[in-house]
């Protein structure tokens, strides 16, 4: 089927995005068509704000200003911080609403292999915050992968120097799950029964 250029753009837009195929892209757009002017206007007002969004500057987590709304709430418990990979990671564990401490977002994993990544990940940032932030504890919630245990094991020799408590989330998680895609009881069942690492 033919569609006016900008369909072909929109549809081009939407199936670069993970998980969204041409079929899907196609329908998306078809129903932004369909909608009245007042709801594409709140869209495309939603999607021009993105480009104001940006890191946290402490956690990197996604922020309106330079802190996150965690970062920002005096109320969390400042001396444990949850390491995840991904902001999406940090999303999901709020989600449970068990976690009350703050985080810290590495950007990644260590990739297997002969390359060595781990200069792209925030790990020096963490340890500066260990440092100067009186952490006591560092839970480590990766996922439960080759690379999420490779990083976790990294990471905790990093931590050694700093003498805290260093905690790998349980196996509540599936091995070679993902912690964004985890419901809030199997992570609350990881957080709570956490193990230190040894």
């Amino acid at each position: 089927m033919h569609y006016p250029k900008v369909f072909q753009s929109l549809i081009a837009h939407f199936s670069a995005l993970p998980s969204v195929g041409p079929k899907m892209a196609e329908r998306i757009v078809l129903y932004l068509f369909k909608q009245d002017e007042e709801k594409l206007q709140g869209f495309a007002e939603s999607l021009e704000a993105l480009h104001h969004l940006k890191s946290c500057t402490r956690c990197f987590h996604i922020a309106e200003g330079e802190l996150c709304m965690i970062c920002a709430d005096t109320k969390r418990i400042q001396d444990t911080l949850c390491l995840v990979e991904e902001p999406l990671d940090v999303i999901a564990i709020e989600r449970t609403g068990t976690y009350l401490g703050l985080y810290h977002v590495l950007g990644g994993l260590l990739e297997s292999g002969k390359n060595d990544n781990s200069s792209n990940l925030r790990i020096s940032e963490l340890l500066h915050r260990v440092e100067n932030d009186f952490i006591k504890e560092v839970i480590l919630a990766t996922n439960p992968t080759t690379e999420g245990d490779m990083t976790a094991l990294y990471i905790k020799k990093k931590l050694e120097p700093y003498h805290i408590k260093v905690t790998r989330i349980a196996r509540g998680m599936a091995t070679g799950g993902d912690i964004e895609y985890a419901d809030e009881m199997t992570l609350t069942a990881s957080l709570t029964n956490r193990k230190e690492l040894i």
